[in-house]
């Protein structure tokens, strides 16, 4: 029986997987190991981060109404909570992506929407 030679297959394989970790630095662009210890690891911090970006950009958007809401000179809202509270109330689907887009915008616009809610 002849010896089967799988150099140009192991290779293949391992250039293939070394395309992902080639932008890394040292041992974990170069070793196979390190390599694919490397890949599984950015793998998890992807899966862990898209579910982390939501929540970092829900925290944006109340920290930006919040800002708008302390700046205003009438106090209609000095309370985050009670405006959103408010707005829900009132049956107004504007969630908080939107109510932080029409704040920097247009934060005249926030209090005149507010005003109409506690018209209500």
């Amino acid at each position: 029986m002849n010896r089967t030679k799988r150099g140009s297959i192991a290779r293949k394989r391992r250039t293939k997987s070394g395309f992902f970790t080639s932008s890394c630095r040292g041992a974990r662009s170069r070793l196979m190991r390190m390599s694919s210890q490397q890949k599984i690891k950015a793998f998890v911090s992807a899966d862990r981060d898209r579910d982390r970006k939501k929540r970092d950009f829900r925290s944006l958007w109340i920290s930006r109404i919040n800002a708008i809401i302390v700046q205003n000179k009438e106090k209609i809202y000095n309370i985050y909570s009670n405006l959103m509270h408010n707005l829900y109330k009132s049956q107004l689907l504007l969630n908080r992506k939107i109510v932080a887009q029409i704040a920097i915008l247009k934060g005249d616009c926030l209090f005149m929407i507010a005003n109409e809610i506690i018209k209500k």
